[in-house]
């Protein structure tokens, strides 16, 4: 199979060949020993997007365990934004270069998805975000996928390792199907009701046959106050006006005595939807758009070297050379970019900034507890209480 195993990706094996014939250049020089911080930041997010969610951390430190680099690094679930640095990585030119490659598609893909499922849970409100978009990407990064929206701020995940991997139960009804094997989506609901363990919610699929109005009300009378909820997974192609197909099911089930039953709606989710449809739904299914989001393109440069055993700031041209500290008032998430060392400034509120980045690892050990998903998912939706989109 194309997958690289782990042992691939820390050797070094998954890079470009650029920095392969870097490190045989400077190794035949004498210079590979050269120690350099390198810096991750972002010059440019996504078009209209103020700012990111930094994540794929523990990763990151798993690959550099080992090597002779010191790691600092902004807590993981940190909001960040444009310039500011993330991430130093300090060390022997040599025992850094070839584990770049990987070093970035670990940051920006989890990045990425955890910004994404942010800005849909922002959005959503109290309103339940469940992610779906595993089918949408290899298996292999299945696992990334769950994490990286879950701490993003998703409530759930459907991925049935996530209990094991991720410490959170898994979410998820039925597929059309299992509806269309039986032929019969009452015989197919009966079913589930008498099979699966009772404390799975009973969210019943409401568009296969019929109206979803029709299918709703059949539910809602086939089990009553067992029904939990029901859920719209309506084609594009039958679509139409989704608010007003929400409103029609929303009215009969009230109508006729339902009024507990409540509406979940999934199938090509984006920001707009959960936007025209978030004071009339109880909660959205968010596959693709979490899956395949627009890329936090999170690079790494070089902003000092040591020369005669003192750090020199250098960097290349549209970069700020020198070892920063990104400092942060946390009463309102302004930030401050200033030189390593210097003095924490003071906030409106008279307190002192916060310095963000701490050293997770010493000599490629990591010295630092890491969180817990659920940790890193409260902390961001802490912050995400004090940003805009």
């Amino acid at each position: 199979m194309a997958i690289a195993s782990w042992d691939k990706i820390k050797s070094g094996w998954v890079t470009d060949i650029y920095f392969k014939r870097s490190l045989k250049i400077l190794k035949e020089k004498g210079l590979d020993k050269t120690m350099v911080r390198i810096e991750a930041h972002v010059y440019g997010l996504p078009r209209g997007w103020g700012w990111a969610v930094f994540a794929g951390l523990e990763d990151a430190l798993r690959l550099f365990e080992g090597r002779m680099v010191n790691i600092y690094s902004v807590p993981e679930g940190t909001i960040f934004r444009s310039t500011e640095p993330i991430l130093v990585v300090e060390g022997p030119v040599g025992e850094i270069l070839d584990l770049e490659t990987a070093f970035l598609g670990i940051l920006r893909h989890a990045s990425s998805i955890a910004t994404k499922a942010a800005r849909i849970k922002k959005l959503a409100g109290d309103r339940t975000v469940v992610f779906f978009g595993l089918r949408a990407a290899h298996p292999a990064i299945g696992p990334m996928l769950d994490r990286s929206a879950f701490i993003g701020g998703c409530d759930a995940v459907s991925g049935a390792y996530s209990e094991e991997l991720l410490g959170v139960k898994p979410i998820g009804t039925m597929p059309h199907a299992l509806i269309i094997v039986f032929g019969d989506q009452v015989k197919a609901w009966s079913a589930f009701d008498e099979l699966v363990e009772p404390d799975v919610p009973r969210i019943m699929l409401v568009d296969t046959f019929y109206d979803e109005r029709v299918e709703s009300l059949m539910a809602a009378q086939l089990l009553g106050e067992r029904l939990y909820g029901v859920r719209l997974d309506t084609p594009s192609s039958r679509r139409g006006n989704m608010r007003m197909i929400v409103k029609e099911v929303r009215w009969v089930l009230d109508l006729n005595g339902y009024k507990h039953v409540k509406i979940f709606v999934s199938g090509g989710i984006d920001e707009e939807e959960i936007i025209k449809l978030r004071d009339i739904v109880n909660g959205f299914g968010v596959g693709t758009s979490i899956a395949f989001p627009p890329s936090i393109d999170i690079s790494m440069d070089i902003v000092e070297v040591m020369r005669d055993g003192k750090w020199i700031p250098i960097s290349k041209r549209g970069k700020l050379p020198g070892f920063k500290q990104l400092y942060r008032c946390q009463s309102d998430l302004e930030d401050h970019v200033l030189p390593w060392g210097s003095e924490a400034p003071v906030c409106k509120d008279g307190s002192k900034a916060k310095p963000m980045l701490e050293q997770y690892m010493v000599n490629g050990e990591i010295v630092r507890d890491l969180p817990s998903p659920r940790e890193i998912r409260k902390y961001v939706l802490d912050q995400l209480e004090k940003v805009e989109i």
